[in-house]
């Protein structure tokens, strides 16, 4: 229904246009009584679903990857299309409005997108009040919640420690797990976080402030799948030195190979089905390399339930949808879980 009926119509509108239309509509349709149908129609609960991965138990291994409910406006009406977490974000400390307009583009015949928003978001305390709203962990209704966080745009990169800090104190106690991103192609130089010198000392700055907390809470890292085999060894390294919980491999992409869409001459991140192959390889290698040392959560390019398996079967332990999730709709999400419950019995 949704790609016969729905996709062709929200596909006619600019895609960040038809993103804020989409938002309101689920949030009206939760208003007069919806949830209760969509849970009964996406959300598949399966003891063999269920996946403890640093130190968090998860009700099952699908969730929506950061970018799509930036402000954590929609997370408790997103998680009942079927998702086991919801990743907010990437947040920043001020708020900012990201790059100009237009700035995030379809390519159809790739099934793909590109953008460039850069990090438009409406600050860390605003995502703080509506993340208040989430029952505590442990407790029913609780949704369990990522934090994406980066740097504002303005901030030099010798300063950028400060921003991440800012925005995992302000995060700490309203979200289970952070992701540290510097893997977005979209805030100039921020790419350049990712050398292994800044990196590390970006990490072990965070980790300090985590040793300080009563429960500390398992820190990860975005990476571009753009780094070559040298720098993807000294992801390893660096996780190991620093001591973080995980990967998240990976964010969009600058290579074009391969598209045919007219709209593949538009800078920015690249995600979607060209980046299945890409992702999968990141995501082995990591995996192979380190002798499975470390969680991964696997993101980029799924856009069917064998494309999910593929990535798990890699080393992943958790995925991610994003651009899958525009182009397949909520019932990918059960398509999913119904294979990898299959897998596990």
């Amino acid at each position: 229904m949704y790609k016969a009926l729905i996709r062709p119509i929200l596909f006619k509108i600019d895609p960040e246009k038809i993103h804020h239309i989409t938002f309101s509509s689920i949030r009206n349709l939760h208003r007069i009584g919806f949830g209760g149908l969509f849970r009964s129609m996406y959300k598949k609960q399966q003891k063999n679903l269920e996946r403890n991965v640093f130190g968090l138990d998860f009700p099952n291994p699908v969730g929506l990857a950061a970018g799509f409910d930036k402000d954590a406006k929609l997370f408790k009406e997103l998680s009942n299309f079927g998702f086991g977490f919801i990743e907010i974000g990437t947040v920043t400390p001020k708020p900012q409005p990201g790059n100009p307009k237009k700035r995030l583009f379809r390519l159809k015949e790739d099934s793909a997108l590109i953008n460039r928003m850069g990090f438009n978001n409406g600050g860390v305390e605003a995502a703080v009040e509506r993340l208040k709203k989430n029952p505590a962990a442990g407790t029913k209704g609780h949704v369990i919640i990522g934090g994406n966080i980066g740097k504002n745009k303005t901030t030099p990169n010798e300063e950028a420690v400060n921003d991440y800090v800012i925005c995992f104190e302000a995060l700490f106690d309203h979200v289970d797990y952070f992701v540290v991103n510097v893997s977005s192609p979209n805030t100039p130089n921020l790419r350049a976080l990712q050398d292994k010198e800044p990196l590390t000392h970006l990490l072990k700055v965070l980790n300090t402030k985590n040793d300080e907390k009563t429960t500390p809470k398992p820190i990860l890292l975005k990476i571009a799948p753009d780094l070559s085999d040298t720098q993807l060894l000294d992801i390893i390294e660096i996780v190991s030195e620093t001591k973080i919980d995980g990967v998240i491999a990976t964010n969009t992409t600058i290579s074009r190979d391969g598209l045919t869409s007219e709209a593949r001459t538009e800078t920015g991140g690249l995600s979607g089905k060209p980046l299945t192959d890409r992702a999968t390889e990141v995501i082995r290698f990591l995996s192979e390399k380190s002798n499975k040392s470390f969680p991964i959560i696997g993101v980029g390019g799924i856009h069917s339930a064998q494309d999910a398996l593929e990535k798990l079967n890699a080393g992943a332990s958790l995925v991610q949808l994003y651009t899958g999730f525009i182009y397949e709709g909520p019932a990918l999400i059960k398509e999913i879980n119904k294979a990898v419950a299959s897998q596990r019995l």
